[in-house]
């Protein structure tokens, strides 16, 4: 999983990933492809 400040990116790089917030902290998650998991905070 990768920390980044900005998600808008990391979003854009696979059709099925989504932009979560779970417990104050925004995350990037991908069903489909896992490798592409990210947070923010």
């Amino acid at each position: 999983m990768k920390v980044k400040s900005s998600l808008k990116s990391l979003k854009s790089r696979h059709k099925d990933c989504k932009l979560v917030r779970r417990r104050g902290r925004v995350y990037v998650i991908n069903k489909t492809q896992r490798r592409f998991k990210a947070r923010q905070g």
